[in-house]
């Protein structure tokens, strides 16, 4: 009888211990899943039920399948903001990030004065969208801007169909580019310096140091930044809706503001919902077609 006491009394406690730890577990993730199921998981799930309706903005609707998506299919304002959202990442999420690489290589090689010099490249991000759009346009000013007044132009850049997003992409370049100059530094101040001591060694001159040992060492940050900057872009909306409105001639409304008009606008709530989840449809497959593509070159 006694062995029998003894020999169950081991295999008690690390069950009990597991069930403690496990319970421990539940309550810290709860309060964080808890406003997810709440704030995203709720909202997502809403508005693909009133995708499926002809809402208007606050009410319900009745239920029509799936005419509100055969109608976006051949809306042409709404391929035409696909264009315009795809024009502005190319013109700002690779460029975005060799602004970023291109700064933290001269920041990482600074000896004096450092952090102040990354105070002031980090600065535009700390910025709130209205004080940037703000100054922006000032700079742009076509009676009284810097910006002009240096080029000798008069060229209201933000009323230019032709300008205005190339110029809407600058202001964002501007505004965030310090972000990814803070991952990408991180990640440059990680590399052993015995890469380096090695390549010298070896007569590797700074470029060939830089292709050998930083890139490859760094390339996981900086597709890391890619695929933030590429999320981030897709969903812009700030940056449009206070320097151009959408326009000129609607050259630089994008999806989201699309949406907005068709939302906010037109109260159309039903159509707009299903704008939002053809967008966010298209937002998952970018990411993961861009995962898998940066990721397989670690």
């Amino acid at each position: 009888m006694n062995l029998q006491s003894t020999s169950s009394t081991p295999t008690r406690t690390p069950r009990k211990t597991n069930r403690s730890s496990w319970w421990t577990a539940y309550l810290l993730v709860l309060p964080f899943a808890a406003v997810y199921l709440l704030f995203l998981i709720y909202p997502t799930l809403s508005a693909i039920q009133l995708s499926f309706t002809s809402a208007d903005l606050t009410g319900v609707g009745p239920y029509v399948g799936l005419k509100n998506y055969i109608t976006l299919l051949s809306d042409p304002r709404f391929w035409d903001s696909v264009k315009h959202t795809l024009y502005f990442m190319l013109l700002t999420v690779i460029p975005n990030t060799l602004v970023g690489f291109m700064f933290a290589l001269m920041v990482a090689r600074l000896r004096h004065l450092k952090s102040w010099v990354l105070s002031i490249f980090f600065l535009p991000n700390v910025l709130p969208v209205s004080v940037v759009t703000a100054v922006w346009v000032w700079i742009l000013d076509p009676s009284f801007g810097v910006f002009n007044y240096l080029f000798k132009t008069n060229t209201s850049w933000f009323e230019d169909p032709t300008w205005a997003m190339p110029f809407v992409a600058l202001v964002t370049i501007w505004w965030s580019a310090g972000f990814n100059m803070l991952l990408i530094l991180a990640a440059i101040q990680n590399v052993p310096k015995e890469l380096y001591e090695a390549a010298s060694l070896d007569g590797a001159n700074t470029w060939q140091a830089f292709w050998a040992v930083t890139w490859p060492t760094v390339w996981p940050v900086t597709s890391l930044a890619l695929l933030l900057q590429l999320i981030a872009q897709f969903k812009i909306f700030d940056q449009v809706y206070l320097l151009t409105g959408g326009g000129p001639f609607e050259s630089t409304t994008v999806v989201l503001m699309q949406l907005y008009k068709e939302g906010f606008q037109q109260t159309h709530g039903g159509y707009a919902s299903t704008i939002a989840v053809v967008f966010m449809v298209i937002i998952l497959l970018a990411s993961w077609v861009q995962n898998k593509l940066l990721g397989g070159k670690k």
